[in-house]
């Protein structure tokens, strides 16, 4: 990418600053990739870039997003909007008359399947020969038919995956889900392992241009693998990396505590080699239990139909993991979805702080979308980050997931505030592709806990808003801070690097609807705008 030289003066602008020392300016100069300084006399020889009013804040950091996962969502059949049954059937028979090798596709949601289970029937009515993968939008499943099965050697007497699932009929044999470690264990891995280098380099120059064009300048990989790394250093190697890229090692549960250990010192190999401006790797990616939709995030108390799920690791796997990566110095993430898994997660965090002693670690949890006042309260006191997504708040997509809980909890569901009342730090992202990775779409729903996929919709417990001003503050500062990135990202300061974007219109004055509209009219990357 290119470098920016030369001194550069933004001015006429209304710029928030996400800094708490100086909030608010109207210009900001740039001298070699760094903000020099707010509100100061032009100096002589200084490029002058009128903004006519426009609006500045820093880059955003997405704070949790996959990023070759998301490049890769363009090609494959979205279904998000799926009507019904025969919708999916539609796109999916469509997608395979265009000839290709496999269907893949992405964001069904429960309630287009009308009541019936995702099984490899409905599927095979339409598309019997070709192998047809369909995520759910969580990515927590994967819909299969029956060629798809066949192909990954699923049959009667293929044993669940640890930490995962293959749903069966009452004769045993696979109806075609595929639930937690057995989608993104067997299958993900299985796909991954169809896919050229050249396939994932495409797919991630498409998810940086998309960021980079809504004015996103950082991402958090959470989930890192060998392919996805390999993929990032290429782009670093190729001076193709103008996103700044964050990741967490994911470490898979395994059938000991050494293989499991053995992850960790993968992770922290990485982290030693990889420590640069563009790239690196500062952590692992737990997941310590799965998601609400389907039932296999692990609750104190059962769903509404009675069920619950165990956690994808429990204590006694956890906890060796957890402490073993707190003494490396790694930073360690933990998806819990479930009050259950929240409670066990913690209890290892503060495990690890018991035997490797007092010190400043910023480790993070991923999601918390039920989430106990106990948990949320000893949360704030280990100083662990709260990393959420407001677009998964979106009403659009909470029909199914306020059924399955199908009581008071939904009224605390995503309780953004609670963890800022209790002091704890917020870094928001998307999850993307599981959601939309628009910054302005992400502000919206944290902003009116409205639908920025569907107008109209009744707002999902507007009492859980958060204020714009805070909404970016998460979205910015504190989703630096989050990546141990704050020293150089997150905020309009002199020093930092000047990652900021220009808006055509001030978020502040206009309705919150605005957000849905407003234009991105420039992203500088490190003084260089990127969109040129």
């Amino acid at each position: 990418m290119s470098r920016a030289t030369g001194t550069v003066v933004l001015r006429n602008a209304r710029i928030f600053t996400a800094d708490p020392d100086q909030p608010w300016a109207g210009s900001v100069e740039i001298a070699d990739g760094r903000v020099r300084g707010l509100d100061r006399p032009v100096p002589a020889g200084a490029e002058v870039i009128d903004l006519d009013g426009a609006f500045v804040l820093p880059g955003f950091v997405d704070a949790h997003t996959h990023l070759v996962e998301m490049g890769a969502s363009a090609e494959e059949v979205g279904l998000v909007d799926a009507a019904d049954i025969a919708d999916i059937q539609a796109r999916v028979a469509a997608a395979a008359a265009e000839g290709r090798t496999r269907v893949i596709g992405n964001s069904w949601l429960f309630p287009a399947l009308e009541g019936r289970a995702p099984h490899r029937d409905i599927l095979d009515t339409v598309v019997p020969d070709v192998p047809v993968y369909l995520q759910s939008n969580d990515l927590h499943s994967t819909w299969c038919n029956s060629a798809a099965l066949r192909e990954l050697g699923i049959d009667a007497a293929t044993p669940d995956p640890i930490g995962g699932t293959i749903e069966r009929d009452a004769d045993g044999e696979a109806t075609g889900l595929l639930s937690e470690m057995a989608a993104l264990g067997l299958a993900r891995s299985f796909l991954a392992a169809q896919v050229t280098d050249a396939d994932r380099d495409a797919w991630l120059q498409a998810g940086m241009a998309r960021y980079l064009a809504d004015g996103v300048t950082t991402v958090v990989d959470m989930g890192v693998e060998g392919h996805d790394l390999a993929t990032f250093e290429r782009a670093l190697a190729a001076d193709a990396l103008p996103l700044r890229v964050v990741g967490h090692w994911l470490v898979k549960p395994s059938a000991s505590e050494a293989e499991n250990l053995a992850q960790v010192e993968t992770a922290l190999a990485h982290a030693r080699r990889l420590d640069g401006d563009r790239l690196r790797i500062t952590g692992i990616k737990i997941m310590a239990d799965g998601v609400i939709d389907s039932c296999t995030a692990s609750m104190a108390r059962p769903y509404a139909d009675g069920s619950n799920a165990a956690p994808i690791w429990d204590r006694e796997a956890l906890t060796p993991v957890v402490v073993a990566a707190d003494a490396a110095g790694l930073q360690i993430a933990i998806h819990a979805i479930g009050d259950e898994a929240s409670a066990i997660a913690l209890d290892a965090l503060e495990e690890a702080i018991r035997v490797n002693g007092p010190r400043e670690r910023r480790h993070r949890m991923e999601h918390l979308e039920v989430v106990s006042e106990e948990s949320v309260a000893r949360l704030a006191r280990l100083g662990v980050v709260a990393s959420m997504q407001p677009v998964h708040a979106d009403p659009a997509v909470q029909d199914n997931w306020r059924a399955m809980l199908g009581d008071e909890r939904v009224e605390r569901g995503y309780p953004w505030r609670e963890m800022t009342d209790a002091g704890a730090v917020l870094a928001f992202g998307t999850d993307a592709p599981t959601a939309p990775h628009l910054p302005l779409h992400n502000m919206y729903v944290a902003t009116t806990r409205r639908s920025a996929l569907v107008e109209g919709l009744p707002a999902n417990t507007p009492h859980l808003a958060v204020p714009l001003a805070e909404a970016l503050t998460h979205a910015t500062r504190d989703a630096a801070y989050a990546s141990r990135m704050e020293g150089t990202i997150g905020t309009i300061a002199p020093g930092r690097s000047a990652d900021l974007v220009v808006l055509a219109a001030d978020p502040f004055a206009d309705e919150p609807e605005a957000l849905l509209k407003t234009q991105v009219l420039r992203t500088y990357a490190a003084g260089s705008n990127v969109l040129v």
